[in-house]
């Protein structure tokens, strides 16, 4: 026993969580995936982590840091997906088509987060910056160059004219104004 009668057979413990910040990160993309970012709350986030709302607050300030984060991994798991998905096709045109078929299948598997990255003025102020420095970005302006470079053109206008259309695509079949359907996809693309 102890000098303090309340702490009979309880040990002390210290804040030991291990990465608090990732945990705070994929509780995010978890809680975004059954539902938008702006039904989410910094207490959530911290009751799914199993701690107190006050500990979020030492790895991100307010609620628009942690969706800056969020919507820097959902960058990073695009740029992840079509890169996947263009070293899979081969070619030039096929490669191009097969990121293009990524985003769009992107969007659709992760709404809430697709919407985030490209909706919150919060990352702006990232640390990675939007999709001009990502790998989604470096693999859409790569993809774009080849094809210019076979076919003629500008790299940046084809960039900017593929990256429309299928964002275009993306959202209008996130917003139910066409059918999310992969084969209409796939002829809008050929």
């Amino acid at each position: 026993m102890t000098f303090n009668d309340n702490t009979v057979n309880i040990k002390p413990r210290g804040y030991h969580h291990g990465d608090l910040r990732a945990a705070l990160i994929d509780e995010g993309l978890r809680l975004l995936a059954i539902r938008n970012a702006d039904a989410m709350s910094l207490r959530e986030v911290a009751r799914g982590v199993g701690v107190s709302a006050t500990s979020v607050y030492r790895h991100f300030p307010d609620k628009d840091a942690l969706m800056a984060a969020l919507a820097v991994e959902g960058l990073k798991m695009l740029g992840a997906a079509q890169r996947v998905a263009s070293a899979a096709a081969g070619d030039a045109d096929a490669g191009f088509a097969a990121s293009g078929r990524a985003y769009i299948r992107f969007a659709l598997a992760n709404p809430a987060l697709f919407r985030l990255v490209f909706t919150t003025p919060a990352l702006k102020h990232a640390d990675t910056p939007v999709l001009s420095d990502s790998e989604a970005g470096a693999l859409l302006l790569a993809n774009a160059a080849r094809i210019a470079d076979e076919g003629g053109g500008e790299a940046q206008v084809r960039a900017i004219q593929a990256w429309g259309m299928v964002h275009g695509i993306a959202m209008l079949m996130l917003d139910g104004q066409i059918p999310a359907e992969m084969d209409l996809v796939d002829r809008a693309l050929c």
